[in-house]
């Protein structure tokens, strides 16, 4: 098989929760510990650092592995879902693994774990461990896929973990309260290992409070050791004053990455606590070039200009609460907003808060997770948001883009699959042009 009939053949072997949803969660840690047995435990030839929460997970571990690269570390990076390209979940030095990797990782392989029927989130991240191995890599920023205490990442001895925030996503997997999704988060804290978390209060903070004492395990509260004294909002990124750093350039942007930068910055010091050797020049680099260094990409993006066209992988209420926050900050004449939604999120709830004054162009995703655009603007509807439906991300980008003056804005946003289709729409364009 080539690449792509190899990815095809994951997709159609075992269930891909990106595509399909609740039907391809798999919980508990069985199937991950029989392919770690198999595989001889590949994540226990390198250190780890283990990233979870509702939002800011993404972007808090590619700036991780950033800073570490430019420490001189060689670092692996394990991340979900992917926008375009399968390859971008694992990365060495921002290095996307190989084709020929992957092939041979499911040809020598497959047959002989099919028994063990994993799900494609198990075998791909077991393959991001082997990969990391053979690539000898000094240590692996890992992200957590879906909760904490029952994700098949969760075997894992880290040197820290991080928890970024608690919101409500996949609720129907992880609880229906912020301290039931913060329970199944707090299930990544470990004994003797430090625990970083990036936002949390009240009854949410108790639980990570309890389960710390529970295991043994140090807790740094970023919001109790707020580094941030200073921040302007240059649009397209963010100019931060710390207690420690002058005019640290953060190069995503997006009202999010405040508190994301205050969480990168507790993890540091506790990473540096653990023995890393990170200096300021690092930071200032890992911040300044975390796209170059590990191809992150659909954090408050830019895409356009005239008009001025941003897009975001934000796709909960807790993400939207901050995209909605930015989308004020804005000047145009027109708000124009390309919106498309999976069916099993809180799609009201996002609906609920969205500008009233925006013109939006409904679509769908080329998934099967996607909520049909002709529901979505029925539901928009409902909270006064008006617009057209459009059956494609192509269709609903380019009549967003025709219709707009030089002063309007255009924002594309809803889910990581509207993203990815979008990438697609224009990587298409260019190659056209």
């Amino acid at each position: 098989m080539d690449f792509q009939q190899t990815v095809n053949f994951l997709y159609k072997q075992v269930p891909v929760f990106q595509n399909i949803g609740a039907s391809a969660y798999k919980p508990g840690l069985d199937n991950t510990k029989a392919l770690d047995e198999y595989f001889n435990h590949p994540h226990t030839f390198y250190k780890t650092i283990h990233v979870a929460g509702t939002n800011g997970k993404g972007s808090v571990s590619h700036t991780l592995a950033a800073i570490l690269q430019s420490a001189g570390y060689n670092v692996g990076l394990y991340t979900s879902p992917h926008l375009v390209d399968f390859r971008e979940r694992i990365r060495v030095n921002g290095q996307m693994i190989s084709k020929d990797y992957v092939v041979d990782f499911v040809e020598k392989n497959f047959d002989n774990i099919k028994d063990i029927k994993p799900s494609f989130f198990e075998l791909t991240m077991m393959m991001a461990f082997c990969y990391f191995k053979e690539s000898n890599v000094d240590v692996a920023v890992i992200e957590v896929g879906l909760g904490g205490r029952l994700d098949s990442t969760n075997i894992i001895s880290p040197e820290i973990g991080v928890i970024t925030n608690i919101s409500f996503d996949h609720t129907q997997f992880l609880g229906k309260t912020l301290e039931a999704i913060a329970h199944e988060k707090a299930g990544i804290i470990k004994k003797d290992i430090p625990a970083v978390i990036g936002e949390a209060k009240d009854n949410v903070k108790n639980v990570f409070l309890e389960k710390s004492i529970e295991v043994g395990a140090p807790i740094v509260f970023a919001e109790e050791n707020n580094k941030i004294t200073a921040s302007e909002n240059k649009i397209s990124y963010w100019l931060f004053q710390t207690t420690e750093l002058d005019n640290l350039i953060d190069e995503l942007g997006g009202e999010c990455q405040i508190k994301n930068c205050n969480t990168i910055l507790n993890a540091v010091d506790t990473l540096k606590e653990k023995g890393f050797i990170i200096e300021d020049k690092d930071i200032y680099k890992g911040f300044a070039n975390v796209v170059e260094l590990t191809g992150l990409q659909g954090r408050w993006q830019k895409i356009g200009d005239k008009p001025l066209c941003f897009c975001d992988t934000g796709h909960n209420i807790g993400g939207f609460t901050y995209i909605v926050e930015q989308l004020k900050e804005q000047n145009y004449t027109t708000l124009r907003i390309v919106i498309g939604m999976v069916n099993d999120k809180d799609i009201d709830a996002i609906l609920s808060i969205l500008p009233k004054d925006a013109v939006y162009y409904f679509t769908q995703a080329s998934v099967e997770r996607a909520l049909s655009a002709e529901k979505l603007i029925a539901q928009a509807s409902e909270h006064g948001l008006k617009g057209k439906a459009f059956n494609s991300v192509e269709q609903a980008y380019n009549a967003a883009i025709k219709d707009s003056d030089v002063s309007d804005f255009v924002f594309v946003g809803g889910s990581n699959f509207i993203i990815g289709d979008l990438f697609n729409v224009i990587n298409n364009q260019a190659l056209k042009q």
